[in-house]
């Protein structure tokens, strides 16, 4: 269950069935004299209204609240603060919400309303999660179950286990986990809840395939579909499936896994709102093909992958893999031209995953940042407040007092100033000291993410080219392949995953660094000459740097690795269609500016009238993307590609 969809889970409990006239009904409402029983529908109201008129929920929340606090009606007001916390997460104002959970939690406890009070700490668990606060997410779900340990509710302890196990998962301690789900499992087996029971077999299966226990992850995966089945609960039953069809993908059984795919693909009519998480099971079923030598049907359950990043756009990051599946599908026909596109796209998507996830990550932290910097704005604005304070207080004693008391005074002043100057001091340098482990911090959690994004880069799609690479390798060596078309096609495929691996590698290597020096992308740029060198028979490369300020410049991670491809490309450029004799890379400066260019004298092209491919599009957009400027020169004795890059001295 997807943690949007289990915040409110209990709401929907609340309000399920609820089927009268919303407005007829706050009339009702309005008239009923009861006190207690008037705040209670209006709480119910607002929860109905928060799903289909956020407006109309807010005014029958502070109706509801203006009545309750005439009434003295303390469960009520609690009731309505807790709804209140729910209206302002949905609409967005997290914050704010944050703020009425906690405040509902107080009020619950002052007055001793243990089911409100379960109800604000299982909230603030979910709240913290949906923001990836895990450790105070564990510590609100932990407190959630000793309450019903306290009161013995056996039964509500499976939810709290079951959110634990998944707050473990979030954070890849499967062993943590799987226990957390098993006891869970436990719990609802002897209450016979078992809807409940299918989630958590499903979540189990997750955790015994991540720990490598695939087998047994799959004995659990069909326990939960025959009881999904049995409920006829349709949508954990295809989850189920397509979760079984990975555990056999894993288990190198493609027969079964792929007859499990498909199978997991064919819904009833009525399942459209599942159909994004098809787009991850269409990619597997293509890739299968490939690997049973059907390329052609391969491509078919692609192009049913594409149709749905069009009707889906949100979904289009996550396509990248079913690009680069496309693209094995195509070379395999050998539709070069079309293998190629579709390696440019996924390699472009990549990127883009890199920048939007960073991008995401930098900017949680700067707000975080900017708001203990208001806090400490704050604190320096009272101190100063404090010592106007002091200030005034020692002139009136100056103009009223006697001269003799007004020197004693004076020295009380001095003694008074110099001590709240210490403190002045004292908290500039916790606020220094703040702002260096904040920065330290944000470093840190950069770091981490960079990481982990290159770890699942080298790990997920490294290994699988590298596997491709190998089972061609097999293929030649251990079969008398006399077939040559045969055998170039194979030698293409291998060339292709191994270019797709050495790119990948120049992106880890960008991803692992917080910033690129000068230096380092000269070494990288001087490495790929010199591949391309020994690749390249009757073609000499020059590399000049005249960069003397070179220690003093680093660029970002995003800027180093563009200025990477664009040089790269314009090589690979002057190789493909040029026909040069010399091409040469040169680094120099121009006062505050950097210039790159790459030049060769071969036989040119018009510029004006020629039509640009990717290649030089893509070019340009990185070279904006960055700020630079990219301009690109031809004539008969040869072409200049030149980035400027702007005060970066």
């Amino acid at each position: 269950m997807k943690k949007s969809q289990c915040f409110f889970l209990f709401i929907l409990i609340c309000s399920s069935g609820y089927s009268q006239n919303l407005d007829s009904l706050l009339t009702v409402a309005r008239q009923t004299k009861n006190d207690s029983v008037k705040i209670r529908m209006f709480n119910k109201i607002a929860f109905s209204y928060i799903f289909n008129d956020t407006n109309k929920a807010l005014k029958v929340i502070k109706e509801g609240k203006v009545l309750a606090n005439e009434a003295q009606f303390h469960f009520g007001l609690t009731e309505l603060t807790n709804t209140h916390g729910i209206y302002m997460d949905i609409t967005g104002k997290s914050d704010s919400a944050g703020y009425y959970f906690e405040k509902a939690l107080d009020m619950s406890r002052t007055h001793d309303f243990q089911i409100i009070e379960s109800m604000c700490i299982n909230n603030l668990g979910m709240y913290n999660w949906n923001r990836a606060n895990y450790d105070k997410a564990l510590d609100y779900f932990f407190q959630s179950l000793k309450m019903n340990e306290a009161i013995d509710d056996e039964r509500s302890t499976a939810s709290s286990l079951n959110n634990i196990g998944l707050i473990y998962q979030e954070m890849n301690l499967s062993e943590k986990a799987l226990s957390y789900h098993k006891k869970a499992l436990s719990v609802r087996e002897k209450y016979n809840l078992e809807n409940e029971q299918i989630a958590s077999l499903n979540n189990i299966g997750i955790n015994l395939k991540d720990l490598g226990r695939v087998d047994e992850a799959i004995i659990t995966y069909k326990k939960g579909i025959a009881l999904a089945k049995r409920k006829n609960n349709l949508i954990d039953y295809y989850k189920l499936l397509d979760n079984l069809a990975n555990a056999y993908n894993v288990n190198g059984d493609l027969d079964l896994a792929l007859q499990t795919y498909l199978k997991a693909l064919d819904k009833p009519e009525g399942y459209e709102s599942e159909q994004k998480s098809q787009l991850t099971t269409l990619n597997n079923i293509a890739a299968l093909y490939n690997e049973l030598n059907q390329p052609k049907t391969a491509l078919r359950y692609a192009e049913k992958g594409f149709e749905l990043v069009k009707k889906y756009p949100e979904i289009e990051l996550i396509s990248a893999d079913l690009n680069l599946t496309t693209a094995e599908s195509y070379y395999m026909l050998n539709d070069f031209k079309k293998a190629r596109a579709k390696r440019q796209e996924f390699i472009t998507l990549k990127d883009s995953i890199f920048s939007e996830t960073n991008a995401v990550a930098i900017a949680d932290l700067e707000i975080k940042y900017e708001t203990e910097k208001k806090e400490r704005e704050i604190l320096v604005q009272r101190a100063e407040l404090a010592e106007n304070k002091l200030t005034i207080q020692q002139r009136d004693y100056q103009i009223y007092g006697l001269i003799a008391l007004a020197l004693i005074l004076g020295l009380i002043g001095f003694l008074f100033y110099n001590q709240q100057k210490l403190k002045n001091k004292q908290l500039q340098k916790e606020n220094e000291l703040k702002d260096a482990l904040i920065k330290i911090e944000t470093q840190n959690r950069l770091q981490e993410q960079r990481l982990r994004i290159s770890r699942d880069l080298h790990d997920n799609i490294g290994a699988q080219l590298t596997f491709i690479i190998s089972s061609i390798d097999n293929l030649k060596y251990g079969f008398d392949i006399k077939d040559e078309k045969l055998t170039k096609k194979l030698e293409t495929i291998s060339q292709f995953a191994s270019t797709t691996i050495y790119e990948l590698r120049d992106t880890i290597w960008a991803m692992n660094k917080n910033e690129i020096s000068l230096e380092d992308l000269q070494s990288r740029i001087s490495n790929f000459i010199e591949k391309a060198d020994t690749a390249s028979d009757g073609v000499q490369f020059k590399f000049n740097s005249s960069t003397s300020k070179m220690e003093q410049v680093t660029f970002t991670s995003v800027e180093g690795m563009n200025m990477y491809r664009i040089i790269q490309e314009g090589i690979n450029n002057a190789l493909k269609y040029a026909d040069a004799k010399n091409i040469t890379v040169d680094f120099s400066v121009e006062q505050d500016d950097f210039v790159f260019k790459v030049s060769d004298d071969g036989k040119g092209f018009d510029v004006k009238n020629a039509t640009l491919g990717n290649g030089i599009n893509n070019m340009k957009k990185r070279a904006q993307d960055i700020g630079g400027l990219l301009t690109l020169l031809s004539d008969d004795n040869g072409t200049v590609l030149l980035l400027k890059l702007k005060n970066h001295i």
